[in-house]
């Protein structure tokens, strides 16, 4: 019954039965959740809160927080000072030389 609904924000279980914790766990896409406890989920910055799919994007709190909303920008700075001419366009070797290497 859960599958046939947009999946959820959170996922709270109340259960005293492990099997039943553990198939819903692995069975059902959600964003986070609790067994048996609500507030602890939320309240916990120690843990990520946030949907999947329509329900929300990302996992906030804490860390999670800042990892979320922060863009890593990957930077590869070239020294100026040697330049190898084979690898621009005009180079009549620069091609022979990029097809030996992708053998």
């Amino acid at each position: 019954m859960i599958r046939e609904k947009p999946k959820p924000l959170a996922l709270y279980l109340f259960t005293e039965n492990r099997e039943t914790g553990k198939k819903v766990i692995e069975s059902v896409s959600f964003g986070g959740g609790a067994i048996n406890d609500t507030l602890v989920h939320l309240a916990t910055p120690y843990l990520p809160f946030g949907g999947v799919g329509p329900s929300g994007i990302g996992s906030y709190h804490g860390k999670f927080s800042f990892d979320c909303f922060s863009h890593q920008k990957g930077i590869v700075k070239q020294s100026t000072k040697i330049d190898f001419p084979f690898r621009y366009h005009f180079s009549q070797s620069g091609l022979k030389l990029l097809k030996k290497m992708m053998k």
